[in-house]
C-alpha cells in the first residue's frame, strides 16, 4: 500500500525536476565571479558594476574573485576546473576567448570543449595616451618622433595578448615604427610608471585611461574606435589621424565551465540582459567608457570564433610576440 502511494509522488517529483521546476531553486547561495585580472583595471570595475546588479536581481551575493596572471589563463583554468552548477562563473574576453590561441604556444583549455559562453556584456575602446613630457600632441607627431628615435619609446600593456598589447603592435606595423613593449601584470601599475616617465606611451581601455587624461595626468592622442566617442569628443580616432582602417575594440562577457545546465544558462542569460538594460549598469558602463553589448550564447560563441580568426591574421601581420 505504502509503495503504491509513494510511486505516483516520486513520478511527480521526477516530472517536476525534468520540466524545469528545479530552476526556481537556482540560485540559493553566493555566486563566485572570477575576474582573471588584477583589481583596479577595466575588467574589474565593469564586472563589479554588473555583479552588483545581478546580486540585487537574483537575491544572492555575487562575489568578485580576482585571479590575475598568465594572460588570463590562471583565472580561466580555475573556472574550467569548477563544478558546472552555475555557482562559479568568470569574465571571458578577447584575450581568454580569442587572442591567446594565436599568441600562446599552448593554451591549456579549449574554448569550444571546456567552456560555456553565456552572454557577451560589453564593448570598449582604447585611448592612446602618452607621458606629458613626451614632445608630441598628435598621432602623426608620435609617428614622426618614433621614426626619428627608433626603439626609444617604451610602451606598456596590462599583459601579453591584451588589446593594449596587440593594438600597439598593429599600430607599429601600420605606421612602420619600432617601440619597445613592456608588459605589466596590471594596468594600474603600468599607468603609474607612465605618469612617472618610466614608460612613454600606452593604448589602454578607457575606464583606466579616460580619467587620467581628463585630469591632465597624461595626454590623449587618439582613440581606437571607428568613430569618436561622445565621452571624448575632442579626441580624434587613430584612423582619422592618418592610419586609415585602424580599429581595436575590446569585448567581454560571462562564461561558465563546460556542461553548464541549459536551464541555468537560460536563466543567467536573461538576468545578464536585464542587468545590462538597467540604468545603474548602463550609466556606470557609460561613465567608464564602455557600451553594453548583451548577446545570446550562440552569438557570443560566434564572436569568439570570428575574433580568433581576425586576431590570428593581425598577430601574423604585426609580428606580435610574447615578451
Amino acid at each position: 500500500m505504502l509503495r503504491r502511494l509513494l510511486l505516483p509522488a516520486l513520478a511527480l517529483a521526477a516530472l517536476a525536476f525534468s520540466s524545469g521546476f528545479a530552476l526556481a531553486a537556482y540560485p540559493d547561495k553566493p555566486i563566485r565571479l572570477i575576474v582573471p585580472s588584477a583589481p583596479g583595471g577595466a575588467p574589474d570595475a565593469l564586472m563589479r558594476a554588473l555583479g552588483q546588479q545581478l546580486s540585487l536581481q537574483m537575491g544572492v551575493p555575487v562575489v568578485i574573485d580576482n585571479k590575475p596572471g598568465g594572460s588570463y589563463v590562471i583565472g580561466t583554468m580555475d573556472l574550467v576546473k569548477s563544478a558546472p552548477d552555475g555557482y562559479t562563473l568568470a569574465y571571458g574576453n578577447i584575450v581568454s576567448l580569442a587572442t591567446n590561441k594565436s599568441l600562446l604556444a599552448a593554451v591549456p583549455y579549449d574554448v569550444d570543449k571546456d567552456l560555456t559562453l553565456v552572454s557577451n556584456a560589453l564593448r570598449l575602446s582604447n585611448l592612446m595616451i602618452v607621458n606629458n613630457d613626451l614632445p608630441v600632441k598628435t598621432v602623426p607627431e608620435l609617428i614622426a618622433y618614433a621614426k626619428k628615435n627608433p626603439g626609444k619609446i617604451a610602451y606598456a600593456s596590462d599583459g601579453n595578448g591584451t588589446t593594449a598589447h596587440l593594438g600597439v603592435e598593429l599600430f607599429k606595423a601600420m605606421a612602420g615604427i619600432h617601440m619597445l613593449h613592456v608588459p605589466y601584470r596590471a594596468a594600474t601599475a603600468a599607468v603609474t610608471d607612465l605618469i612617472g616617465g618610466g614608460i612613454q606611451m600606452m593604448m589602454v581601455n578607457t575606464p583606466v585611461s579616460g580619467p587620467l587624461a581628463q585630469a591632465g595626468k597624461v595626454r590623449a592622442l587618439g582613440i581606437s574606435s571607428p568613430q569618436r566617442l561622445p565621452t571624448y569628443p575632442d579626441v580624434p580616432t587613430i584612423a582619422e589621424s592618418g592610419l586609415r582602417g585602424f580599429e581595436v575594440t575590446a569585448w567581454g562577457g560571462i562564461i561558465g565551465p563546460a556542461n553548464l545546465p541549459k536551464d541555468v544558462v537560460t536563466r543567467l542569460n536573461a538576468e545578464i540582459r536585464s542587468a545590462l538594460a538597467s540604468p545603474a549598469v548602463r550609466d556606470r558602463f557609460k561613465t567608464l567608457g564602455a557600451d553594453t553589448a548583451p548577446s545570446t550564447p550562440e552569438e557570443f560563441m560566434a564572436l569568439s570564433r570570428s575574433e580568433t580568426v581576425k586576431w590570428a591574421r593581425i598577430v601574423k601581420f604585426s609580428g606580435a610576440r610574447i615578451d
